[in-house]
């Protein structure tokens, strides 16, 4: 599923990702329509299928979105580049890392690995979707304005007045939990996926087997621990990460 290697010359990369930069599936067609190589040499991709694009139809953040993507293209890469929903993160690329975990059906995944064209149909969750909101931002005479008509600014963009946050989201401010903040929205994806999973009654490696299978599984610092255990955080927040999970639990 990999993308053929070309030469820095002819393969534009993303400051952010890392990986070539597509374009929208939907607002204009490549210049070379029918060129199999033309999403990795970062020219716009096709607006209708051909043998090496499809069409799908993602659910993203509550909102259906019918794209054209790539056959190579993982969802990641079209999460960022096709959608410009830039909150997860390409950290290893390999599944290791957990920096690009989404919800998929409720489900937490790294999308780093799960190719686009599979996931037609399907739910997806962001970061940006976490409090109920499909990530786009609205704007109101051309700003951002909160519930009181304040404009908010956060690192130089509009925001909403924070109480449109998600718990969790809240909780990762109040606990300070997070640094450069790379990793936090996989770490909170996974969090909420691992809280679904504990109230389905998932066991997790460190559970007691003498607990009640397929009842809610109560989620102590240890089970915290082992649940978020595939999402690294190179900064060393965790302490505060299971806090943070323990405020919102309780």
């Amino acid at each position: 599923m990999g993308s053929p290697r070309n030469s820095p010359r002819n393969s534009p990369k993303n400051s952010l990702s890392g990986s070539p930069t597509y374009g929208s599936a939907v607002d204009g067609a490549a210049s070379r329509p029918g060129s199999p190589g033309a999403a990795t040499r970062g020219e716009r991709i096709p607006s209708s299928p051909d043998r090496h694009h499809s069409e799908v139809t993602l659910r993203v953040n509550g909102r259906p979105r019918t794209l054209v993507v790539d056959h190579r293209s993982v969802l990641l890469d079209v999460l960022r580049e096709q959608l410009g929903l830039i909150g997860a993160k390409k950290g290893c690329d390999h599944g290791q890392c957990g920096a690009c975990t989404v919800l998929v059906d409720g489900r937490r995944v790294n999308s780093c690995l799960l190719p686009a064209v599979a996931q037609d149909g399907y739910d997806i969750t962001t970061v940006e979707g976490l409090a109920g909101d499909d990530g786009e931002e609205r704007a109101v005479d051309g700003e951002e304005r909160a519930a009181d008509g304040e404009v908010r600014t956060v690192d130089g963009q509009e925001r909403a007045a924070d109480g449109g946050l998600h718990p969790l989201q809240r909780a990762f401010i109040d606990r300070d939990a997070f640094q450069c903040g790379y990793c936090t929205p996989g770490q909170l994806c996974s969090a909420v996926g691992a809280i679904a999973e504990a109230e389905a009654g998932h066991p997790s490696h460190v559970t007691d087997p003498a607990t009640p299978s397929g009842q809610p599984m109560p989620l102590g610092p240890d089970e915290i621990r082992e649940r978020l255990s595939g999402n690294l955080c190179r900064c060393g927040a965790y302490a505060h990460i299971v806090r943070a999970v323990e405020d919102v639990i309780r």
